[in-house]
């Protein structure tokens, strides 16, 4: 076939959790997805272009899944594209360390009728272990064609193209599937030929395939089945089979389906894998008899966690300071070359101290994330899954819920999708409902701030302290949802731990851009946006003293400070002209509108506006004290950073600021994040979710402060 008319092809990327397809992805099309070294990384189906030789592949990423019985929102979204949409042709991405388990899922694709092209990937880890694997016998004993790749090094990709090219393009291959024995092939070829009498309906599914899966109890096949004319008939016959072939196995009749492609796989796997030296040491076993002790597990993930927090403090200071520095000494320059009036004002207090504050925090981003990312790619985040197990399950969560949990460190949003990967439903809506608990990375700049204001010589730890409480809070909201809106026992936790891998300065680099870049493109778009309509609310409409308000301010001014001279009246004018013009503003209106219901709480109407902002973005808390604090707008060495203002305000102390961080920890999350969770679980959860989460901000807030002042911390 001419190559420059070969016709494009839409190519499914499928396997087991943890196999690998997601680097594989990103060496075959470039892209550079989320690669993390444990599973439920993917929880939707990603998509991806290449072009070789003339010819477009079109590579879908999908969630790792074990079956095509499908029980998790992850493996639907898996099992419905293959279905549904037909790829042209399946590639399953297998571990070559792990053959044997993740042949089953294999077999599952051989009989959907969809060409199938084996990757047996980590091949280097795989021979590291002794293990020599031959392809080509493997090849011939399933009847589809297998290649070794390294997804991380880019090995056998072109190979892999090349073996996709060649079934593509080459003569069908005859129908290899395998054989579960004779009562079982009797009663598959009864139901399949049933199924086949119609041709539109087994042309949608495979026959086979679909009375494989009648015989599993599957219940999505029975739903598919509903399309068949002869639906209620071959219902009849597949429950007949079931309890005849239970009876003459003695054993429920998915059990004998799956003992027959283990007992196949084993079959296979002795012809074709020869174990040359056998590993006396394991790298991955000793780590873990520290790492996953009962009694040390959670102290070392507590350690682990505190020490991404000083370090990120404690690099981050200094690129932090520069940047502090230069958005102060371009507010000033600005501030004395542009002349009086609205538009130095939109720039200096609109533009450079709201979004130049929520630029300075670019470094502690970057850091926290480079952190992460490392601890997720060599394989720790699936031990800290295992020592927070048996806590997470004393609460009612599920012990996968500490994936997105730990996800939602970074981002909620991809921190909820991710909880598709449990199968309870119940144990999804508890995840979700908990995990803006989780400090994302657009709290942070929050808290930095108020630390470095406040806290200055212990701003880590305090800052950590917020994310404690964040986990706690979570912990005790699940709880309580467990006892009253979503009783039931939480399933059971099983998950493989991958071996530990060494990380690449690529994947981790990849993975440092995507969100930093995320976050910077924020600061550039919405909060720049949201920064000028705070600005404009805070100076329209305009104010100006009449000349009774002049006398009465001068006469005042006079009784308070007898001995200040012409410039320090002006000055001092010219702040309180600026203070009545804040009140006065629509920004003031609303913030002395809702000030009632946040004065419990310590906050005065600005800290009650930057909270009310603070919903489109978190971030966009910083950026509106920024412009409702007048940072930038002084000129000379005398203009304050948003810190120092801060700690100027009489209205602002520790407690208060304190108080500001945990009620920007708990209250609703961004509108991004909301409607995330109004399109997972509806608009009925997102209500509940929003008022329990208000409501808790609220409570937490007042009764922090209210102890607080009683203590004499205020």
């Amino acid at each position: 076939m001419n190559a420059t008319i070969a016709r494009p092809l839409r190519i499914a990327l499928a396997g087991n959790p943890n196999s690998g397809k997601t680097t594989l992805f990103n060496a075959l099309t470039g892209a550079h997805h989320k690669v993390g070294n444990y599973p439920g990384v993917t929880v939707e189906r990603r998509e991806g272009l290449r072009t070789r030789n003339g010819r477009q592949y079109y590579f879908i990423d999908l969630p790792g899944i074990y079956s095509l019985t499908a029980y998790s929102m992850d493996e639907v979204v898996a099992r419905d594209f293959l279905l549904d949409e037909k790829p042209d042709l399946i590639v399953d991405v297998l571990d070559s360390t792990n053959l044997e388990r993740h042949l089953y899922l294999c077999l599952q694709f051989q009989e959907l009728g969809i060409p199938v092209v084996g990757a047996l990937n980590m091949t280097d880890e795989a021979e590291a272990k002794g293990i020599r694997l031959d392809e080509k016998e493997l090849s011939a004993v399933l009847g589809l064609p297998m290649v070794k790749t390294v997804g991380p090094k880019g090995s056998g990709i072109d190979e892999l193209l090349d073996l996709i090219d060649g079934v593509a393009d080459g003569a069908p291959e005859p129908d290899r599937h395998i054989r579960y024995g004779e009562e079982v092939e009797m009663k598959l070829e009864v139901l399949a030929k049933l199924i086949d009498a119609d041709a539109a309906f087994s042309a949608r599914f495979p026959a086979r395939w679909l009375a494989v899966k009648l015989l599993e109890k599957d219940e999505n096949a029975l739903e598919r089945l509903g399309a068949h004319p002869d639906a209620p008939r071959i219902e009849a016959a597949a429950k007949d089979a079931v309890l005849w072939l239970e009876k003459h196995y003695g054993k429920d009749a998915e059990i004998v389906v799956s003992e027959q492609r283990y007992g196949y796989i084993r079959g296979a796997v002795k012809e074709v894998i020869q174990v040359v030296k056998q590993v006396d040491f394991s790298l991955t076993e000793a780590i873990d008899k520290v790492i996953m002790n009962p009694v040390l597990a959670l102290p070392i993930f507590a350690a682990v966690l505190w020490s991404v927090f000083q370090i990120t403090f404690l690099v981050g200071e200094y690129p932090m300071a520069w940047l502090e520095s230069f958005f102060g000494f371009l507010s000033t320059t600005l501030g004395s070359a542009l002349p009086e009036g609205l538009l130095r004002s939109l720039i200096v207090d609109g533009i450079i101290g709201g979004v130049g504050g929520v630029f300075s925090f670019v470094p502690l981003i970057i850091i926290l994330f480079f952190l992460l990312s490392i601890l997720e790619d060599i394989g720790y985040m699936s031990r800290a899954a295992f020592a927070t197990d048996k806590l997470l399950h004393s609460f009612g969560l599920h012990g996968q819920s500490i994936f997105p949990m730990m996800l939602g460190f970074g981002c909620s949003v991809p921190a909820i999708m991710a909880a598709r990967t449990l199968k309870s439903q119940r144990d999804r809506i508890v995840t979700i409902m908990v995990i803006p608990f989780m400090s994302c990375g657009a709290k942070l700049p929050v808290y930095v701030l108020l630390a470095a204001a406040f806290f200055p010589q212990n701003a880590a730890n305090v800052v950590m302290l917020i994310y404690v409480i964040g986990v706690i809070l979570a912990l005790s909201s699940a709880w309580l949802l467990k006892k009253t809106l979503l009783r039931g026992e939480a399933t059971p936790f099983v998950m493989e731990l991958p071996p530990y891998r060494a990380p690449t300065l690529r994947g981790v680099m990849w993975h440092v851009w995507e969100k930093s870049w995320s976050y910077i493109k924020k600061a550039g778009t919405i909060i720049l946006a949201a920064s000028v309509l705070i600005w404009a609310i805070t100076s329209f409409p305009a104010y100006e003293p009449t000349e009774a308000e002049l006398a009465g301010l001068s006469s005042g001014f006079a009784a308070d400070y007898p001995d200040a001279g012409e410039e320090d009246y002006a000055d001092w004018l010219d702040k309180r002209s600026a203070e009545e013009g804040l009140k006065r503003s629509i920004a003031g209106r609303i913030g002395r509108f809702i000030e009632p219901a946040v004065r419990p709480l310590g906050f005065d109407w600005k800290i009650g506006v930057a909270t009310v902002t603070g919903f489109a973005a978190k971030e966009i808390v910083v950026s509106t004290m920024g412009i409702l604090y007048g940072v930038g707008g002084e000129e000379g060495e005398e203009s304050l950073s948003l810190r120092e203002a801060l700690r100027s305000d009489p209205a602002m102390n520790p407690l208060i600021a304190f108080v500001l961080m945990l009620f920007t920890l708990i209250i609703p999350p961004c509108f991004a994040t909301l409607a995330t969770i109004r399109a997972e679980l509806g608009w009925k959860w997102l209500g509940t979710t929003f008022g329990f989460l208000l409501a808790m901000g609220w409570i937490v807030g007042v009764l922090v402060y209210q102890l607080g002042r009683l203590g004499g911390l205020a």
